[in-house]
């Protein structure tokens, strides 16, 4: 019994991500040790990888290729798995509004402030889910509210602008 791939080109497309994330990996990297006392000498250099804080050249080819592999491994694994009412399948209309989510966040933040934009970050991802009843969405973004400027402002001492940076005098102090 073997696979049965039920779409051809994410099949194709699958393995030619994952053959250039690899690339980009190996020609940042430098070929593997391994390879390289096989053959007699260093094929391919490679650039110092560094790390999240100092990033080396390889790094942003490093991470791009890993994720174009990934994504390669997730196109892949679509194609050769059938669709059926039994079999669970991927949704990305939650994943995308939570990323937009957390993108609206983090740009809202200074200008807005860590109010409206805990606000915007629950209404947009709520959005991603299967329904959406504003008095619940409501409620949660009062509860999330309370919670991050007593956890973060309050507690933690965090330099959060809580109020939007247009009003003078914040009545949450």
């Amino acid at each position: 019994m073997g696979i049965k791939i039920k779409s051809q080109q994410d099949w194709w497309a699958g393995l030619m991500f994952i053959g250039f994330g690899l690339f980009f990996i190996t020609f940042a990297l430098g070929t593997p040790e391994f390879i390289d006392r096989i053959v007699g000498t260093k094929l391919i250099a490679g650039y110092q990888m560094g790390s999240s804080v100092r990033m080396g050249p390889a790094y942003f080819p490093v991470v791009l290729g890993g994720l174009l592999a990934f994504l390669g491994l997730l196109v892949l694994f679509d194609s050769i798995v059938e669709e059926g009412p039994d079999v669970a399948k991927f949704h990305f209309r939650p994943l995308l509004f939570v990323a937009v989510s957390s993108l609206a966040f983090a740009y809202l933040l200074k200008p807005l402030g860590l109010v409206l934009a805990s606000v915007a970050l629950v209404f947009i991802s709520a959005f991603g889910g299967h329904e959406f009843k504003l008095k619940e969405v409501a409620i949660m973004s009062v509860v999330l509210v309370i919670f991050s400027v007593l956890v973060f402002v309050k507690a933690l001492a965090l330099p959060f602008p809580i109020c939007p940076g247009f009003i003078d005098n914040c009545p949450i102090r």
